[in-house]
């Protein structure tokens, strides 16, 4: 059977085995030329692989130090920066500069101390600095002053915090001397915001009338004002109705929001932090009234004016009278009376401007004058008096101010008092009393100004909190520090390295040289005993050889039955296809 399988063999060969650079070559010479552009292409991929991912791992982390470079003078920049010895790049898809992040405010400080800063590109009232030539006319002088204009304008408007960029376009017409003819100004306003940043009505309304105070005759009405995407955002200024509500409601939250301090400011140092929950909602009235009201006071009478007239007019003629006969007649003859009672009543008769007769008929004198009396003429008498009269009237016009709070509606709820047991240090939890809670609701009611007469309520209730009092933030985890990354970005490097040094290189080269502790000897064709070799890698007596492409040296028979059945397993498991042809040539050879 050994003389049969030794005819099919290859022969052994004689010698050293190759250096491993010489069998490298020969096992390469011994491929197709397709297995070896590939096998080469493979190993250059895996080269420039290994390298790609040395330099990613020890590649810095850039941060940005300026969002994009436009306005600025990029030279100056990469100047100041080589100058300082500061790496740094620029993406080129948006244009930012990056620098390290270990040294990005230093490239900030030797930026600024260069005096490095962003420009816009508006140009301002500094273009009539220019010195202009003779022949300029007054179309292009007034050019140039609406030019300036628009760029101080835009560049106002700029400085806005939401705001990127604006552009401003004024249309001035010409002064005409003739009303008819007279034409208002107009602007239109486009404005560029940041990336998810809006613009209030209030700040569009503050834009309108910041360019139509800054030119003469301009009236809001004439102002338009654009963002970016094409949004007409003056029209939100024109909703008057809209813009006062909110105004309205932002003063209603700005309020509920002081009272809601006044409370946590009274409760806090009394309940500590989290241990109540305070709100107040206020009904503010917003309407606008005025009223004029007139009032008179009848039990105050006041003496205004008076005016008295008195008038008395005697006669001191005679009979006076229609002229003619009867009045021009003298006066009848006194006749005596009879009788007393007669001389009194003829007594009483006596005309006026006569003198006055006694009962005895005598002449009675004035002791004064010693003249005879006369009977007095007739008198005309006449009082007349006129007041006027002014009661209590009093006037009032009230005006009520706006933002009147109707009522006040404030609810607070304390937790379960604490207490600690000093002795085990046991804490329980307790109610307030009924005492204490009225005593925080009359504190509550001191701080937000209570005033039962307009409906106010104060409501401060006892509940235990629930345990779970909501998410608690947690410290930043150490995967999210900077460092962490830096440092998983050189073990995977590492990592890629090796993997593709023992798991893709090595078995490659090994397959190429055909490497390894058991070879399998280049033969005459036969299996055969021989002595041990030395150092010049002969076989000894007591091993087996069995050759082929590979030597693979087997266990000598005194080496036992079990290291001899492993050594035929392992191959059975290496080469199936050498074992098979050889059991096939036993075959034949007993036949």
């Amino acid at each position: 059977m050994a003389e049969a399988v030794s005819d099919n063999l290859p022969a052994k060969a004689d010698g050293k085995p190759p250096l491993f650079g010489l069998s490298f070559l020969e096992n390469l010479s011994q491929m197709t030329m397709l297995r070896q552009v590939g096998l080469m292409v493979g190993l250059a991929a895996s080269v420039a692989i290994g390298f790609a991912v040395v330099l990613w791992s020890q590649q810095p982390d850039y941060r940005p130090l300026y969002g994009s470079l436009s306005g600025m003078d990029s030279k100056q920049i990469m100047e100041t920066l080589a100058a300082a010895d500061i790496a740094y790049t620029v993406e080129p898809n948006s244009g930012a500069l990056l620098v390290k992040a270990d040294d990005v405010a230093r490239a900030r400080m030797k930026l600024a101390a260069a005096g490095v800063a962003p420009s816009d590109s508006n140009i301002g009232f500094e273009i009539l600095d220019k010195d202009q030539g003779l022949g300029t006319s007054q179309f292009m002088e007034a050019t140039r002053y609406r030019r300036g204009l628009e760029g101080e304008l835009a560049r106002t408007i700029s400085s806005l915090n939401n705001v990127k960029a604006a552009r401003v376009h004024l249309a001035i017409p010409k002064s005409s001397v003739f009303v008819r003819d007279e034409r208002k100004p107009s602007a239109s306003v486009l404005v560029e915001l940041f990336a998810g940043r809006s613009l209030e009505p209030g700040q569009v309304l503050a834009i309108v009338n910041l360019v139509a105070t800054s030119v003469p005759e301009l009236s809001k009405s004439q102002i338009t004002v654009v963002d970016q995407k094409g949004n007409l955002l003056s029209d939100m200024a024109e909703n008057s109705a809209l813009t006062q509500a909110g105004k309205q409601f932002d003063y209603s939250r700005r309020m509920e929001s002081m009272l809601t301090q006044r409370v946590h400011n009274i409760l806090q140092p009394v309940l500590g932090n989290d241990r109540y929950k305070a709100e107040v909602s206020a009904d503010v009235d917003f309407s606008a009234v005025e009223s004029t009201s007139e009032q008179f006071n009848p039990d105050q009478p006041a003496l205004r004016s008076e005016q008295s007239t008195s008038e008395q007019r005697t006669a001191s003629n005679g009979p006076q009278g229609v002229p003619g006969a009867l009045s021009n007649q003298p006066p009848a003859p006194a006749s005596a009376p009879q009788t007393t009672g007669g001389a009194a009543a003829t007594a009483g008769a006596i005309q006026p401007g006569q003198p006055l007769l006694d009962a005895n008929g005598q002449q009675i004198m004035d002791p004064a004058t010693g003249q005879p009396m006369l009977a007095p003429y007739p008198a005309d008498k006449r009082n007349q008096s006129t007041k006027n009269f002014e009661l209590d009237r009093s006037i009032s016009h009230t005006k009520q101010q706006q933002g009147k709070i109707n009522r006040l509606s404030v609810s607070v709820v304390v937790d379960d008092q604490v207490k600690v047991n000093a002795a085990d240090g046991a804490v329980t939890r307790a109610p307030w009393t009924a005492d204490e809670l009225a005593r925080f609701t009359r504190l509550v009611q001191d701080a937000v100004g209570f005033d039962a007469s307009r409906g106010d309520s104060v409501s401060v209730i006892n509940m235990p909190f629930s345990a779970e009092r909501g998410e608690v933030i947690a410290d930043p985890a150490f995967y999210t520090q900077p460092w962490f990354w830096d440092i998983v970005k050189q073990v995977l490097g590492v990592l890629f390295i090796l993997v593709l040094v023992f798991g893709v290189l090595r078995p490659v080269l090994n397959n190429i040289t055909g490497g390894g502790k058991k070879q399998l000897a280049l033969a005459g064709g036969d299996v055969e005993l021989g002595g041990m070799g030395g150092l010049d890698g002969e076989l000894a007596n007591d091993r087996v050889s069995l050759g082929g492409p590979q030597s693979i040296l087997l266990p000598s028979p005194s080496e036992g039955y079990d290291a001899q059945l492993n050594a035929i397993k392992s191959l059975v498991a290496e080469d199936p296809g050498r074992v098979a042809q050889v059991v096939k040539e036993w075959i034949n050879a007993d036949e």
